[in-house]
C-alpha cells in the first residue's frame, strides 16, 4: 500500500507563470524522483555515500494523443502513467540504495514475488479502502435505502481508514526516512519556484508543506468518492427501491478508475484556487495531512532532491533556474 501512496504522489505537477512547464516529484527508497517537461529524474544514496541517478524521457499520453487530454480521461490515464512511473523509480532506488538485497532480482522467483506483492497491495487498497466500508455502514446502519447518507458514513470510515493508515505507518522507521525525502522534495519545489540558486542553505529555508502534494490529491478523491457514489447511488435506487452489499460492491469496484479521474478534476481545480480567499481552505485538508507524511529533511536528503531536480532538466538547466515561477494550476 506504501507503493500506492508514493505512486500517487507522482500527481503533484507545477504549471509556472511564463511557460507551461511540468515540475514534480515523489520520494523513493533513500531518495527523490523529480519530473520535468519531457523527462524524470531519481536521485538516489547509495550505501557509500554517492548519488546514483537515473534519467528516463517521458512525454504522457496525454499529451500525445488528443483524446487521452480530455477530462476525466486525462486523469484515468495519468493515474496509470503515474503507477508504472512510481514502480520504475522504486525499483530503481531500491537496487541502488540495497544493492546486497537485490543481487538476483532478474531471477524467475523475484519476479514472481514482486507481481505478488503488487497484487497483494491492490487487494488489501481496495479491501481496505472500500469493501470493509461497505460491508461495515451496511452491518451497523440501516441506512441501505438512503444513499446520501449511505455513502456519508461509508466515507467517513474510509477517512479514518486512511488516517490510521497514514499514522501507523509514519512510525516505522524506513517510512519515517521516506517523509523525510517527501520533504525535500517540497522544499525544492518551493525554492525552484522562489527563484532560489538551489543550494542547500537557500532550500531549506521553505516549508515541507506543499498545496499541490499528492496527499491532497488523495483527500480530495475521499471526498468525490462519497458525492459520485451517492449520486450514482440514487439513481438506481429510484429504479430498484434498494441496493444489497453485493449490488453496490459491483457496482462500486469497477467505477474506481472514473472516480481517481474525478478526483483529478478536483485537484486541477483547488490547485487554481490556492491565492483566492474564497477557495483557499479546500487545499488545506492536504496541508493538516502533511504534517504526517513530510518531516524536516537533513542536507544530505536535499542534496538528493536538488540533484533530481537539476538532472531532469538536463541540458536545460540554466534555463529555467533563478526565475521566480508562480503556479497556477495542474496538468
Amino acid at each position: 500500500m506504501g507503493y500506492f501512496f508514493r505512486s500517487f504522489k507522482s500527481y503533484l505537477v507545477i504549471i509556472l507563470q511564463k511557460t507551461s512547464i511540468l515540475v514534480g516529484g515523489q520520494a523513493v527508497i533513500e531518495g527523490v524522483m523529480m519530473r520535468v517537461p519531457g523527462a524524470y529524474a531519481t536521485a538516489v544514496r547509495t550505501p557509500d555515500g554517492k548519488i546514483a541517478v537515473e534519467r528516463k524521457k517521458f512525454i504522457s499520453l496525454v499529451k500525445r494523443k488528443k483524446i487521452f487530454g480530455k477530462i476525466i480521461i486525462r486523469g484515468i490515464v495519468s493515474l496509470f502513467e503515474a503507477m508504472k512511473i512510481g514502480m520504475q523509480t522504486l525499483t530503481f532506488s531500491a537496487e541502488k540504495a540495497y544493492p546486497e538485497e537485490n543481487e538476483n532480482k532478474n531471477s524467475i522467483w523475484n519476479k514472481i514475488l514482486e507481481y505478488i506483492s503488487i497484487l497483494f497491495a491492490i487487494v488489501l487498497a481496495v479491501g481496505l479502502f472500500l469493501v470493509l466500508p461497505l460491508v461495515l455502514t451496511t452491518k451497523i446502519f440501516a441506512i441501505e435505502k438512503t444513499a446520501w447518507a449511505f455513502n456519508a458514513v461509508a466515507g467517513l470510515f474510509r477517512i479514518i481508514f486512511f488516517l490510521t493508515y497514514l499514522i501507523i505507518i509514519s512510525l516505522m522507521k524506513d517510512v519515517k526516512r521516506l517523509f523525510e525525502y517527501h520533504g525535500a522534495e517540497h522544499k525544492t519545489v518551493f525554492a525552484f519556484e522562489n527563484g532560489e540558486d538551489m543550494g542547500i542553505e537557500s532550500t531549506h529555508k521553505y516549508s515541507t508543506f506543499h498545496p499541490r502534494c499528492g496527499t491532497s490529491f488523495l483527500f480530495i478523491t475521499l471526498i468525490f468518492t462519497i458525492i459520485i457514489y451517492a449520486v450514482i447511488d440514487s439513481i438506481l435506487i429510484y429504479f430498484l427501491g434498494t441496493l444489497t452489499l453485493a449490488n453496490r460492491l459491483l457496482i462500486h469496484l469497477p467505477l474506481i478508475p472514473l472516480v481517481m479521474g474525478i478526483g483529478y478534476e478536483g485537484l486541477r481545480f483547488t490547485s487554481k484556487q490556492v491565492e483566492n480567499k474564497w477557495f483557499s481552505w479546500l487545499v488545506e485538508p492536504g496541508l493538516w495531512l502533511q504534517r504526517i507524511t513530510t518531516s524536516k529533511p537533513d542536507d544530505k536528503q536535499l542534496e538528493c532532491a536538488i540533484t533530481a531536480l537539476k538532472e531532469g532538466f538536463g541540458s536545460n538547466w540554466e534555463k529555467y533556474v533563478g526565475s521566480k515561477y508562480v503556479a497556477k494550476a495542474i496538468e
